[in-house]
């Protein structure tokens, strides 16, 4: 078992709802074409698969696809859509956890390797993918980039999201051991407000790199979205691509 924190019945069933923005066309749309452009005629494994928001709309363009899920509760939520045979799933965590085959793709999306929350952790999920990964096949993460810039000197927290949502949330950072903690704060249409947080280990893009070559891997792309929008100091994420050697 990992360091990640393991999503809850209460949390899965609420998860398609409460993410309802990731699920928009305009989100998915350019992900997945990304996705199976780097998959081809090949096979492409899903590390978090989680509920399915990507691996079902990329399966059904094609692209036979495997997941490996750390939360029983939401492959539950996930079997709703698709069955074993038509979208194996494998549960445990995407650092250790091996499924047979080798795949032309490896993808990891929405911040989910910040889930493992300590270096050597992160390290091995690189290791995880290349190990999974045929010669010349890629892995793929999408990231935020740490928000500390907007911080000044003494203060640890950030506002990510505000405003008329029903949904804000602030970040709090350690800078010492790059820890961060999310905290939810949800509006809902009876009056009452949930609060939820998630603890996380934020991850610069060169520190990526590194863990992305002692796995085995040279990057082959960096980018500030799906559309493959040019990647800079004032870029908010990045979806980066590995190639295994």
């Amino acid at each position: 078992m990992t360091s990640s924190e393991v999503w809850d019945e209460d949390t899965a069933a609420r998860y398609d709802e409460s993410s309802a923005g990731m699920f928009a066309p305009e989100v998915i749309e350019p992900t997945v074409d990304f996705l199976a452009g780097l998959a081809g005629t090949g096979r492409a494994l899903e590390f978090a698969i989680g509920t399915g928001r990507v691996a079902v709309p990329l399966l059904a363009r094609g692209v036979p696809v495997t997941g490996i899920e750390l939360s029983d509760p939401m492959v539950a939520q996930l079997r709703q859509k698709v069955d074993e045979a038509t979208l194996p799933v494998a549960l445990g965590d995407m650092a250790t956890t091996e499924v047979a085959g080798e795949f032309d793709l490896v993808y990891l999306v929405f911040n989910s390797i910040s889930n493992l929350r300590t270096q050597a952790e992160q390290v091995e999920c690189f290791r995880n993918a290349a190990r999974h990964l045929r010669p010349g096949g890629r892995f793929v993460i999408e990231l935020w980039v740490p928000a500390i810039r907007r911080m000044p000197p003494g203060q640890t927290a950030v506002p990510m999201t505000l405003g008329d949502s029903g949904h804000l949330i602030f970040d709090t950072y350690d800078l010492a051991t790059q820890a961060c903690m999310s905290h939810h704060y949800f509006h809902d249409a009876d009056g009452t407000t949930r609060y939820g947080s998630g603890s996380f280990r934020y991850i610069w893009p060169a520190e990526c790199d590194l863990m992305a070559q002692l796995a085995g891997m040279e990057l082959e792309g960096r980018y500030a979205d799906w559309q493959r929008g040019a990647f800079t100091s004032e870029s908010e994420s990045h979806v980066s691509v590995w190639r295994k050697a």
